[in-house]
């Protein structure tokens, strides 16, 4: 009888093994993976949150992969072989250690491949030609969210870039935008940022937890057009702010403005989407990003200097001089 019983115990700790390893291997398959498609000065700081939760989670794969567009540095050394020997975006980052899980990949196709959580943070103008480069290369399960602050201008009227990428690969695409200067952030300065989704809330939580830290804090709304739309057009408010700046027309004249900005923001984007609610435009998404960026935007920063120039000097050529490969943020 004893052997019997020993058999016995043997099955049932096999059927506890298989089913253990069952469980293993469901949740690999199950757990999701991602892909930051871009890796400029917010698209790094983007990384380095991801991948910081993406160990910390089970239901992430470790790996955060980070499309990186390819250059040359004056070392004669590739951008992406320095990120991923020092863990470290020398250019659009230096001195900010992006988490050794982040992989630079120089190949977009490489970069999403198996990817079912799409991060898209590089600067506007160049959305359209990488979304046309990822038609068939993407899952079909695959979710995306936009943390670009632009959108395109075409004959047919304004084009979000959220719209741009669910028509053009055929997903549903949420976004993220709020208070957010990347240096900021970089460092572990207290930040707060507004996620806009459409319909699913679960998806959105997903991305909540994604960029969720103890010192970015992100909240969901449910309004994708009124938050993107307020990540577009404080850029063009923050303009204004630097004139002010450059003619040295004071605080009273900037605060006003802020307001009367904001109250143009909120008009214009009802105009386009009657749908955006109110209550957008008081989340991190709406006058904290106006404000921020009014203060201290890379926008307000050159228009600044525009007008210190007294218009002699282009806005391509103070975006070339001053912005170190970044891009001013508008809409083309």
């Amino acid at each position: 009888m004893a052997p019997a019983l020993e058999e016995g115990g043997e099955r049932e700790t096999s059927v506890a093994q298989n089913n253990s390893l069952n469980s293993v291997v469901n949740d690999a398959t199950h757990r999701s993976k991602v892909t930051v498609i871009g890796s400029g000065n917010w698209g790094s700081v983007a990384a380095k949150l991801i991948a910081s939760n993406t160990l910390r989670l089970s239901s992430f794969h470790d790996e955060v992969r980070m499309w990186v567009y390819e250059e040359t540095l004056l070392s004669g050394e590739k951008l992406t072989d320095v990120i991923n020997r020092t863990n470290e975006n020398v250019k659009y980052l230096p001195g900010i250690k992006l988490g050794k899980n982040v992989v630079a990949d120089p190949d977009l196709e490489s970069a999403v491949k198996d990817s079912n959580m799409l991060v898209f943070v590089t600067p506007h103008q160049f959305m359209e030609g990488i979304c046309k480069r990822l038609v068939g290369k993407i899952r079909e399960d695959a979710e995306a969210i936009s943390l670009v602050k632009g959108m395109e201008v075409k004959m047919e009227g304004p084009c979000m870039i959220s719209s741009l990428i669910s028509q053009q690969l055929g997903i549903n695409c949420s976004v993220l935008m709020g208070a957010n200067i990347a240096n900021e952030i970089a460092v572990e300065k207290f930040s707060e940022a507004t996620v806009g989704y459409r319909l699913n809330r679960e998806v959105a939580e997903r991305w909540v937890q994604l960029f969720y830290t103890h010192y970015f804090i992100v909240t969901a709304v449910q309004d994708v057009e009124g938050v993107e739309l307020c990540g577009t057009l404080k850029n063009v408010v923050a303009i204004a702010a630097g004139f002010v700046d450059g003619l040295e027309m004071g605080n009273n004249t900037k605060a006003a403005i802020m307001r009367l900005g904001l109250r143009e923001m909120k008009a214009f984007s009802k105009l386009l989407f009657p749908s955006v609610k109110d209550s957008t435009f008081f989340e991190s998404c709406g006058v904290a990003d106006l404000i921020t960026t009014c203060l201290g935007g890379r926008n307000r920063k050159v228009a600044e200097a525009y007008a210190r120039n007294g218009g002699k000097r282009s806005f391509d050529e103070l975006e070339a001089e001053m912005l170190q490969g970044q891009k001013l943020q508008v809409w083309s």
